[in-house]
């Protein structure tokens, strides 16, 4: 029994994967044939209550810091972020993590599961 255990934790997408085993296997998702659909259906939902918070968040650490940083997060059946994780865990990150906390994505695709999404952040 323990062999099996440990051969389904293996095969879960989140379990015990490391942030950039994460990264990757969002964006794998994002590619898959419904990836560019559920793509453009999230940033319309998303779109401007994520600049906003990216702006407040900006705005909430001094000095700004406009360090790149990537948010990856796990997206339940019902639009829900679960496992949400920053690198670098610095503060204008960890403050956008938590506004992503409250947000709700539309329904994903029922392939990966739970789906799996990334967004870099940059200021160019």
């Amino acid at each position: 029994m323990p062999i099996l255990l440990a051969i389904a934790l293996q095969l879960s997408p989140t379990a015990g994967a490391d942030f950039h085993a994460r990264v990757t296997q969002a964006k794998l998702a994002e590619g898959d044939a419904t990836g560019p659909a559920y793509q453009k259906q999230m940033w319309d939902r998303i779109g401007n209550a994520t600049t906003d918070a990216y702006k407040a968040c900006l705005a909430g650490t001094q000095p700004q810091d406009k360090s790149p940083f990537t948010l990856v997060a796990d997206v339940t059946t019902d639009g829900r972020l679960a496992n949400i994780t920053v690198q670098p865990e610095i503060p204008v990150a960890k403050c956008m993590a938590s506004h992503f906390t409250g947000l709700t994505l539309p329904a994903p695709p029922a392939k990966p599961s739970p789906y799996p999404v990334e967004i870099d952040f940059s200021i160019k």
